[in-house]
């Protein structure tokens, strides 16, 4: 063929290599995508480390064991602790200046409330579960708080799931040191009988 063939050819190895790159980079970018999950995985599995460690060392059980057993196991609790804060992964969220402006909003609504905790339990775990309604994609149970509803749309997706998060944990939270205070109530009550059946 003459000269045109050949500019022919090289046009169509051009594109066959443009598509042959974009296949890569759309491999890629699965990966990319699969590795960063992963990573959010691991992040998620330190925080739920982090609290089991702490509820244990915070439960009843400790409470009532002797003086020496449970500074032991306070001791393999801090160096399991210590263990797990031995490992940093960060995921960086990308978000855009609204997105950023949301989620400090969303964060400073959740602070006033965790501010207000020891003023009024009751109260501020009714807040915190109209919060959590207003997340969840679920049916809620009790009343959303259509504000924060509306902030929370405006967070980047993954904000979106670790402001969810968040309010999860400290309802779990909230749930067990609520049933310490009643386990704790009881305890006390009972005492009380059994000095009054002792006076009789």
């Amino acid at each position: 063929g003459g000269p045109g063939a050949a500019r022919f050819y090289r046009s169509t190895s051009m594109a066959d290599r443009s598509s042959r790159l974009l296949e890569n980079l759309d491999q890629l970018e699965l990966r990319v995508e699969a590795f960063r999950d992963a990573a959010s995985a691991m992040e998620q599995e330190k925080e739920i480390l982090l609290e089991m460690i702490h509820n244990i060392q915070n439960s009843q059980d400790m409470r009532h064991i002797s003086e020496g057993e449970r500074e032991e196991l306070n001791l393999t609790a801090n160096r399991l602790m210590g263990r797990t804060l031995t490992v940093e992964v960060s995921v960086e969220t990308i978000r855009n200046a609204q997105q950023q402006e949301s989620l400090l909003h969303a964060t400073k609504m959740i602070d006033e409330i965790v501010n207000k905790l020891l003023d009024d339990l009751e109260d501020a775990k009714m807040r915190l579960m109209s919060l959590y309604g207003a997340c969840t994609s679920d049916v809620p149970a009790g009343p959303i708080d259509q504000k924060f509803q509306s902030v929370v749309i405006g967070c980047a997706i993954e904000d979106q799931k670790k402001i969810k998060r968040r309010l999860e944990t400290l309802l779990r939270n909230l749930e067990n040191s609520e049933k310490s205070i009643t386990l704790l109530e009881h305890q006390k009550s009972s005492v009380r009988q059994s000095c009054n059946s002792k006076q009789d």
